[in-house]
């Protein structure tokens, strides 16, 4: 079995920068020629869709609430195989979770359950001095983690960056400063109004990758993040501090069924193990494009529908009226379909004036406001193409559109925040449809994908007992 190293790349706050440090250094590696594994910090989907873009492999969340400790650790295992090097990327300050008298929910929780040290970044605007007093807050705040080097960002110039390494350096037991990053409008990422524009987008080119890189090599000293990293209270190690044995990836199962995935600009937030999860369970995952695909892919026996962002794209969606027509029609004939988030905006009758699928009978709304955002237990109020009454499963809700539908609607879920607050039902279905506003996690509750790939197993079977193989 393999080992590793792995960096967990932080911040005292959101907005300093981790996500453009990361990129600029899984490019960096990538030019030393390693194999770099990619992580999040949390529930989103877009920074992994760069990460992977830059890396050539998934990029896989860690999030304690959603998934715990132990799934954690295997997802964290599975995705670092063939890897040389591991990169995780935190999410908001380093301690910000789930409450404020415990570190659960936070990069420093993912930190300390895989041993990993910490790259932290601090936003230097305005300060010199007074950095390193910031910095010996974080270091000394939480004695059981690691840290392996300050890197400071938006530094103003050649002075400041002096002014930050002094600080550091005359203040006791704090880690070297690794680099210092001046402020540059060339590698800022572009945005819009759910955050940046996914890689899947086309929102930076190639051109970016290498400025990214041009200015993380320029600026910080890349080759000191495989030295033994600072350690309070004794001798550390990188190797014995952030080295993560190896697990081999999910294998798949015999495929029993072909379950349809949309993947384009479109569609394209999907949790990796939630796939993985799928094929293990027997379904044979069959991607296809709503934005440039007339037809589905033949003989499925369900659909997928992942999220993304199908309200930008709904005029060309709408023009696509025979992929609609059949999937209006697969519905109507009992196909198993799940669609979460942009799928299930798919699914409704039309969004922006554009017309859609028409299976939920209402019209999303986009908002200038957003509607919601934050973590969401589920509990099965009905049985439903994942699992039976009672099922408990974990995800994220964050959505700028509103979708409202009628009583006659049944709905199968009842949410609670993160803080266990009721915020009544969801989960709409109709026949063997299944749709809601959140992103389950499947890794939450890894029986849903079972249950899913069952379900679709017991529509063909059917299909096939009644002599009806054509509509497969």
């Amino acid at each position: 079995m393999d080992n590793i190293p792995a960096l967990v790349i932080a911040a005292p706050a959101s907005g300093s920068g981790k996500t453009t440090v990361t990129l600029g250094l899984l490019a960096a590696l990538n030019r030393r020629g390693l194999t770099v594994a990619p992580f999040k910090v949390g529930p989103d989907f877009i920074d992994p869709g760069h990460h992977a873009r830059f890396c050539g492999r998934p990029s896989r969340n860690l999030d304690g609430w959603m998934c715990g400790e132990q799934q954690v650790r295997e997802t964290f295992r599975r995705g670092c195989e063939g890897a040389n090097i591991a990169v995780i990327e935190g999410v908001m300050g380093l301690y910000d979770g789930a409450s404020g008298d415990s570190d659960t929910g936070s990069t420093a929780e993912i930190a300390r359950w895989l041993n990993a040290p910490i790259l932290l970044t601090v936003d230097a605007r305005s300060q010199a001095r007074s950095a390193a007093a910031l910095v010996k807050g974080f270091v000394t705040f939480d004695e059981r983690l690691t840290f392996a080097g300050i890197l400071f960002n938006r530094v103003g110039s050649a002075r400041h960056a002096q002014l930050l390494r002094e600080a550091v350096a005359s203040t006791a037991n704090l880690p070297a400063v690794l680099g210092c990053l001046p402020r540059c409008d060339d590698v800022a990422m572009a945005e819009r109004h759910l955050g940046l524009i996914t890689a899947e987008d086309g929102g930076n080119g190639a051109d970016f990758y290498e400025r990214l890189a041009d200015w993380v090599e320029a600026h910080v000293d890349v080759d000191a993040l495989h030295l033994p990293p600072f350690k309070k209270g004794g001798q550390g190690g990188f190797a014995a501090n952030g080295v993560i044995p190896l697990n081999p990836p999910l294998a798949k199962g015999e495929a029993q069924v072909r379950i349809g995935v949309p993947r384009d600009a479109a569609f394209c937030f999907y949790y990796p193990e939630n796939l993985e999860l799928l094929a293990a369970a027997g379904a044979e995952l069959v991607e296809f494009s709503p934005l440039s695909d007339a037809h589905l892919p033949e003989k499925l026996a369900g659909l997928y529908l992942g999220g993304g962002y199908p309200e930008l794209y709904a005029e060309q969606l709408a023009k696509n009226t025979s992929l609609l027509n059949e999937i209006r029609r697969a519905a109507n004939i009992g196909l198993p379909i799940y669609a979460e988030c942009g799928g299930f905006i798919y699914l409704a009758a039309a969004v922006a004036e554009h017309n859609l699928c028409g299976i939920f009978p209402g019209q999303a709304r986009l908002l200038h406001r957003r509607k919601a955002l934050g973590y969401r237990e589920v509990v099965f109020t009905a049985d439903t193409p994942l699992g039976p009454t009672g099922s408990v499963a974990r995800g994220h809700e964050f959505h700028y559109t509103e979708l409202k539908l009628p009583d006659e609607v049944a709905r199968c879920y009842q949410l609670q925040r993160r803080d266990s607050e009721t915020l009544g039902s969801e989960g709409y279905r109709i026949n063997n449809v299944l749709g809601s506003y959140v992103h389950l996690h499947f890794g939450s509750n890894p029986t849903v994908a079972a249950n899913f790939v069952a379900f679709c197993e017991k529509y063909q079977r059917l299909v096939h007992h009644e002599g009806h193989e054509e509509i497969l």
